[in-house]
């Protein structure tokens, strides 16, 4: 669903670009608060996976394709703030280094891919979380049906975009029938690969991912020796495994009277996500540098909607459309394989490395914060 330069006139694409840019000021702001020592390198992971499977097209229908949007996935795994940021990310890069998505039209797609698919999804996330019972298959059932919402709700917020400033004469009742058919369908492999990937980080490390705290863990508790009386308040929270403590058995005929103590909670050493960083970013390059070769050549959603209707009869040349990286391939590379694989790569590189530094950037600033609050 990028949209390219041409589409969509200057006042309404400059508009676009100051709701994107406020957008991008709140989320790294709110983005202080979601990220720790531990999140902020992996939502730069995550930025870099979003790219590597947006190069992996599906069909959808005859001649037609599709491909992640990745807010619904970004929200969920690293919180919606953060998960603005990741798209926001993956768009910029795409637009300069790829050629993909208009560099004037970079405020439509961040409003419409970035915050549209980000706060619907996670709203409705959140809302069936709350609804349903607390068990893991409740975070992947929501993740299943967040994504496959985000993307319609995206494919309206972009008729709404071109009801506003589009550059053809063409019926917005016919775009909005086309978009929202097409991608309702690409909905569906949207929520597949969201579902798929929740529930494989959920299934093995939970703690990781931002939309099941509080809804996978349980409370644990400690219990007192048998021999203390009770006491109000038995049951405490902790993250350390139920324990009993009580006096070792007399060495002497003295009478003794046996003793007892509540333990203090102890709180359970956090785990490194060392081996998931390093298991998601095997993932990306795969995508990225393999699986994208076998990758549907159809046109995705809205650019077989685009050629139908005629809304890209005002289409412009891309303003990087000399860049090396160009069409997802490498300059002066005659094989195919080889250079799309390399692109893919290079690009999934890039994308970590600068989703990373802002992630970064943006937890340090949050400890500067709050030691100078000290």
């Amino acid at each position: 669903m990028h949209v390219p330069d041409g589409f969509i006139d200057a006042p309404v694409s400059v508009a676009t670009g100051v709701v994107a840019a406020g957008a991008v000021a709140v989320s790294l702001r709110g983005a202080r608060r979601e990220l720790d020592e531990r999140t902020a390198p992996l939502a730069g992971l995550v930025a870099a996976f979003i790219f590597a499977v947006q190069m992996l097209n599906f069909p959808v229908a005859a001649g037609t394709s599709g491909h992640l949007l990745g807010g619904a996935l970004a929200a969920i795994l690293v919180g919606p703030y953060t998960g603005v940021l990741c798209v926001s990310v993956v768009l910029l890069m795409q637009g300069i280094l790829f050629a993909d998505g208009g560099l004037t039209a970079l405020g439509v797609n961040i409003t419409d891919m970035a915050v549209v698919t980000t706060v619907v999804a996670y709203a409705i996330f959140r809302t069936i979380v709350k609804l349903a019972p607390h068990r893991r298959r409740t975070v992947t059932v929501a993740s299943f049906v967040a994504a496959l919402i985000s993307v319609p709700a995206a494919a309206i917020a972009f008729t709404a975009i071109y009801a506003l400033g589009g550059t053809a004469d063409v019926s917005i009742g016919k775009v909005f029938t086309a978009m929202v058919g097409v991608h309702v369908l690409i909905g569906i492999g949207e929520a597949a690969i969201t579902a798929l990937t929740v529930g494989a980080v959920v299934a093995v490390r939970p703690d990781l991912v931002y939309g099941a705290r509080g809804v996978t863990a349980r409370p644990l508790e400690i219990r007192d020796s048998p021999l203390a009386p009770a006491a109000p308040g038995a049951v405490a929270r902790a993250e350390a495994p139920a324990a009993e403590f009580t006096t070792a058995e007399p060495t002497t005929s003295e009478p003794t009277v046996a003793t007892s103590r509540t333990p203090e909670p102890v709180a359970a050493p956090r785990r490194s996500a060392r081996h998931v960083w390093w298991a998601g970013l095997a993932a990306a390059l795969l995508c990225a540098g393999v699986v994208s070769f076998y990758a549907s050549a159809s046109p995705d959603g809205l650019e077989k909607v685009a050629h139908d209707k005629g809304i890209d009869q005002k289409a412009e040349d891309h303003a990087a459309k000399d860049s090396p990286l160009a069409d997802y391939g490498v300059k002066d590379i005659s094989d195919a394989r080889i250079s799309g694989g390399l692109a893919g790569v290079i690009g999934v590189g890039a994308t970590l490395a600068v989703g990373s530094g802002v992630f970064i950037v943006v937890r340090r600033r949050r400890a500067t914060a709050e030691s100078g609050r000290v």
